[in-house]
Order: structure tokens, then C-alpha cells, then sequence
């Protein structure tokens, strides 16, 4: 065999124990980096065309790949923000121009005006479902994303549409005369029962409204509902307007509960806002004192929310300073056919290639994809024994090929030297 050969097959031992050792210091450097897929170089022979009589010595060829499939160890946090990925699936990121990614790296800060951005300067990307309907995911494409928001100081008020009421009603209570109802609207109205209810207008506004309850007859009772804001500065009879809503309920004599007949809803237009809705299913009439049960309205005035929680289906909850808690986002997940194939750049984010891929979108929880576990971060996956020792493998391998390298020059010198 030539001796040329052996020097370049010695040659090429070292470029791949090289970049053997390349992959083991990366990986120990990173040993500690949130969301870190460790690298490993994977070697190929190279073998040349053999001519009789003669061994023609070929070399060896490295392949770099990145085991990003490969589940971390989560490790819990006491950050709400902090995000792991339990299963399959990747977070969508975008850098400050706009640009969009992959990563697993989920250890989140809000940043000055409240977006989630993660150590590396990556934004995280949803859903804003503020509004309360679900959001429309493309399949193969990151359309409707935008960036997610741990708080909004700045959020639009929401006007009172729903809300539930449930009551006991005193089956005891004295009749009250027909001239003497609520609803009559005079100065001399009486009443059984009588509780307030905030609900919001149109511009956040709170807006009080007092409910009357009175029995007009046995497992009869008439509802009446008014503006606390219209009411007599003596009061609160007769207030400036008739009553917003009337209602009469009617309660089945053997059980207490609303009869078939009754209506179960109690509908009036908020002053300045929408029309309301409470459910009354469920209220009673037993022979016990007058109880508010339950009460519940949504809406909320023109402030901000803070963030509650971020459940593992990806949904972030906000509160607001009324203490209502709503849905603010989903958090959608991302992945390709050959994650092991997705190209990595800068600050542990990925981008498809042609061998990965086009990337497939979902939530969490849901059709094949892993869970997002609130405060949690997902360790690297570097073994930081088997890297020490992948490191004495490749100082070895490259003393060796060096060997090689230097017995193929002593060769070479001593067939030059042949003529002197």
C-alpha cells in the first residue's frame, strides 16, 4: 500500500476523534443548560476501491447528530413560568425581529411589559383566548400566534352578559299585599327579601342593582329588579325608573324547588351595558332563613390581570383584582416527523430541515403530544460520566491515529533517504 495512504488514513483518524472531542466539550459545557439535547459524533468508514495484490488503507468519516427526541429530567421549580415539556412536543418561540422557532429551553421571565421571554432572549408565542372563544390552530403553520403576556395592565373592560344566582327563599315568610309590591314601584313598597348584585357596563363601570324578593301567595314569589343608582334619597321607594326586570317563580310545595312552570333564568339590560343573564337553577324555598347560596357574574372593570396558573393542556388563567379569574391563553406545541433532524441554532432553538420535516402544531395533552408542566424547567440531557469517559476514548483514538500518522513519516523519510 502506498505510504501516503497511511499518513492521510492517520490524518483522518485525528479530524474524527477531534470532532468526537468537539461534541464531548459542548456537552459538557452545557451540562447545566435548561432544555439542552446532547450531541454525539457517530463514525463511518470510508473504504476505497481495492486493486489486487495491494491494500489501499481509507480512513474514516464522522456524523455529528443531536438526540432531541430524548426526554429530559424535569425538576420542579417554584416559578409558575417556568415551563418543561412532559412528552413529545416543542414551545414556539420568536426572536425580537419577528423570527420563529422551536426550543425546549422553558425557563420564562416576564419581561418590563409583562411578555414571557426565556434566558435566551426568545419570546414564547399562543393564543390570546381573552376573549373567551377557542383559537383557531393551523395544522402545518404558526398563523394567529402571537406573544404571551404573564400580566396587562391595559386590558379592555368586559361587560356583564352571564352570571348564576341561587337563593333560599323563607317558605315561612309573611304575604305580601299586591298594592304593597316592589314592582308597583311606590313609596309605600314592601318586601320579603332584598340583596344587591355588582355587575359592569359596557366601559367597566360597576353597577349596583337591587333584587327584591316577596311572596305573593303560598310557593309564590315575585322578583323584582332595580338600579341602586335611580333609587329615592330616602329610600329606596320609588326609585326614578320602574324595575329593570320582573319576575314571578313559583316552587313545588313537596320538595322545595322550582316547579316545572317556573322560569329559571332572571334576563335584564345592565344600565349602559348588555343584557344579563342569571341562572337561578338550584334556589330553594325552605322553611329556613332567607340565604344567599351561591352568586357568580362575570365581567370586570378596565384593569389588568395577573397571572393564576398555566395548566398542563397549556391554558393560562389570569385574576383580576375583582377576583374573577379568566382564560388569557393557550399555549400551543410544535413538533416534526424526525425531531433528531430539526437543525439547532444559537440559544438551543430549532429550525426544521428538509430530513426533519415540516412542522406539525397542537395543544397539549392532545393528540399525541406531552404536557406542559407549570413550574417545572427540563435538565439537560448530558451524562456527565459518559462524557468523561467518551473524552479518554477520543484522547486515546487521537494518541493512536497520531501514532499512525508518524510511523507513515518515518517510512516516507527512510524512502527518501534511500538514494543518498
Amino acid at each position: 500500500m502506498s505510504i501516503g495512504n497511511i499518513m492521510r488514513t492517520g490524518v483522518s483518524g485525528m479530524l474524527a476523534q477531534s470532532n468526537k472531542l468537539s461534541t464531548v466539550a459542548d456537552n459538557i459545557a452545557n451540562a447545566d443548560t435548561v432544555g439542552f439535547k446532547r450531541a454525539e459524533t457517530e463514525f463511518s468508514s470510508m473504504i476505497p476501491q481495492q486493486l489486487t495484490g495491494k491494500y489501499v488503507s481509507g480512513g474514516v468519516t464522522t456524523t455529528v447528530r443531536r438526540h432531541v427526541s430524548e426526554q429530559g429530567t424535569l425538576i420542579n421549580t417554584t416559578s409558575i413560568t417556568d415551563l418543561a415539556v412532559a412528552g413529545d412536543g416543542f414551545f414556539i418561540v420568536e426572536d425580537a425581529s419577528g423570527t420563529r422557532f422551536l426550543t425546549r429551553a422553558g425557563a420564562f421571565v416576564p419581561d418590563k411589559d409583562g411578555y414571557l421571554v426565556n434566558s435566551a432572549g426568545f419570546y414564547l408565542l399562543g393564543f390570546d383566548i381573552t376573549d373567551g372563544t377557542d383559537p383557531t390552530l393551523t395544522a402545518n403553520g404558526f398563523a394567529g400566534l402571537e406573544r404571551v403576556r404573564q400580566s396587562d395592565m391595559a386590558l379592555d373592560a368586559t361587560p356583564s352578559t352571564t352570571g348564576d344566582l341561587k337563593f333560599n327563599l323563607d317558605a315561612n315568610a309573611a304575604v305580601v299585599a299586591a298594592a304593597d309590591l316592589p314592582s308597583t314601584n311606590s313609596a309605600t313598597a314592601t318586601y320579603s327579601f332584598k340583596t344587591s348584585l355588582v355587575a359592569y357596563d359596557s366601559l367597566g363601570g360597576e353597577v349596583l342593582v337591587d333584587v327584591y324578593y316577596s311572596k305573593t301567595a303560598d310557593n309564590t314569589w315575585e322578583v323584582a329588579i332595580y338600579d341602586q343608582a335611580e333609587a329615592a334619597a330616602g329610600g329606596p321607594f320609588p326609585y326614578a325608573s320602574g324595575p329593570l326586570a320582573t319576575e314571578t317563580l313559583t316552587f313545588d310545595p313537596t320538595n322545595g324547588q322550582l316547579d316545572a312552570a317556573s322560569p329559571t333564568t332572571l334576563t335584564f339590560a345592565v344600565p349602559g351595558g348588555e343584557t344579563l343573564t342569571l341562572d337561578i337553577t338550584g334556589s330553594t324555598q325552605y322553611a329556613a332563613d332567607f340565604n344567599i347560596l351561591a352568586v357568580n357574574i362575570n365581567g370586570n372593570a378596565a384593569t389588568g390581570y395577573e397571572l393564576f396558573k398555566i395548566g398542563e393542556d397549556g391554558v393560562m388563567y389570569g385574576t383580576f383584582p375583582n377576583g374573577e379569574k379568566r382564560s388569557t391563553y393557550q399555549i400551543p406545541l410544535a413538533t416534526v416527523r424526525s425531531p433528531d433532524n430539526l437543525k439547532l441554532l444559537p440559544g438551543d432553538v430549532f429550525t426544521p430541515t428538509d430530513t426533519s420535516g415540516d412542522v406539525l402544531m397542537g395543544f397539549a395533552n392532545s393528540d399525541g403530544f406531552g404536557a406542559i408542566i407549570s413550574g417545572a424547567k427540563e435538565q439537560s440531557t448530558v451524562d456527565l460520566a459518559s462524557e468523561l469517559t467518551a473524552m479518554i476514548e477520543a484522547q486515546r483514538g487521537y494518541t493512536a491515529n497520531s501514532k499512525t500518522f508518524m510511523t507513515g513519516a518515518e517510512l516516507m523519510d527512510v524512502a527518501v533517504n534511500l538514494k543518498r
